[in-house]
């Protein structure tokens, strides 16, 4: 499981030296967008030829058995990678299906270190990391999208959880101004914009204390963090 920079403009610094190594020790590769996997092989050192390589490339909705096929076709010949689009394979990405795969078959998974931004936020929140939950995308619908919001804070005061999610770049503003609209004054909120990159921005605030702030979270990789 190769992890891989949060944003294809990013210092490859955030990459610890072993994962180089180890990609180069594959000769087949399950990726979550090939072009991006390609560029960002390349940029870690990989030399093989691309067109002498299987990938399969897990878009949104692929066909599970064509899956199990191509790890089961390969894994019998060589080391087989698993790459997301950005950050660690297997959080938050597809590449849990390839995973689940592998335990099945009794195939040993090995998972790199590298860069992620649901736990780069909670590191750098200030909420509880003893007891907390990835909650993935919004609804769309406005309100859809309140009501599990308000589920989401609700839980975070029952359960004493800290309370993770992420939106598409291009609706973060919205759903920013939703967050602030729906939950309390009192209800704190962690933005982490732009992680690992030089324009970071991590900051916690109460919901009220955000009304009174400017910002622009238009078309930037944001995690969302909700606490008391």
């Amino acid at each position: 499981m190769i992890p891989c920079t949060l944003s294809s403009n990013e210092n490859m610094s955030v990459i610890p030296p072993e994962v180089a190594p180890a990609a180069m020790a594959c000769d087949a590769f399950i990726v979550e967008d090939l072009r991006s996997a390609r560029r960002y092989l390349r940029k870690i050192g990989f030399t093989k030829n691309f067109d002498e390589l299987p990938f399969f490339e897990m878009t949104k909705g692929a066909d599970q058995t064509n899956l199990s096929v191509f790890i089961k076709k390969n894994i019998e010949l060589v080391n087989i990678g698993i790459l997301s689009e950005a950050g660690c394979p297997g959080v938050a990405d597809p590449g849990a299906d390839a995973v689940k795969i592998a335990h099945n078959n009794n195939i040993e998974v090995r998972p790199l270190v590298g860069p992620s931004s649901i736990i780069l936020t909670l590191m750098a929140s200030g909420f509880n990391g003893q007891n907390f939950a990835f909650n993935g995308y919004m609804p769309i619908e406005k309100s859809e999208r309140g009501k599990r919001i308000a589920t989401l804070e609700n839980a975070m005061y029952q359960n004493n959880q800290t309370q993770l999610f992420i939106e598409t770049p291009f609706r973060n503003n919205h759903l920013f101004a939703h967050i602030l609209e729906v939950c309390k004054p009192t209800t704190k909120l962690c933005v982490a914009s732009e992680l690992t990159l030089p324009e970071q921005f991590i900051a916690t605030k109460t919901i009220a204390q955000w009304k009174t702030i400017p910002i622009d979270l238009h078309k930037k990789m944001v995690v969302f963090a909700l606490y008391k």
